[in-house]
């Protein structure tokens, strides 16, 4: 499957007018990129979290913060791909590969990488 590179294209390209970080364009780039990818995940979970503690409902204001913190995991993730130097639609059809093949396999639902 290949997943169509024009809505991934145009939202890497803008998301790389907005990059502000040091070594862009190298190791440090690549490492700052990834660790904010982490750091926003573990923003959406603690969302999840406080919504699990309070009482359990996605209230709108919830449901915009998990939101916003997916769309800054997106923006890590594209530049990511921008630090590693290819396009971010080639990931999304690497994954989508991945999993049609694991489906067709019958072994979604099994543990480890190589499956």
């Amino acid at each position: 499957m290949t997943i169509s590179d024009g809505t991934f294209r145009t939202y890497q390209r803008t998301a790389e007018t907005t990059a502000f970080y040091p070594g862009r364009g190298d190791f440090m780039g690549l490492a700052y990129a990834t660790l904010g990818i982490n750091g926003e995940a573990g923003e959406i979970a603690e969302q999840v979290k406080k919504t699990w503690r309070d009482d359990g409902l996605i209230t709108p204001e919830r449901r915009e913060a998990i939101i916003d913190e997916l769309g800054d995991c997106l923006w890590y993730l594209a530049m990511t791909c921008t630090e590693l130097g290819i396009e971010f639609s080639h990931v999304a059809s690497n994954n989508a590969n991945k999993l049609a093949d694991r489906r067709d396999r019958g072994v979604l639902s099994g543990s480890g990488d190589q499956r």
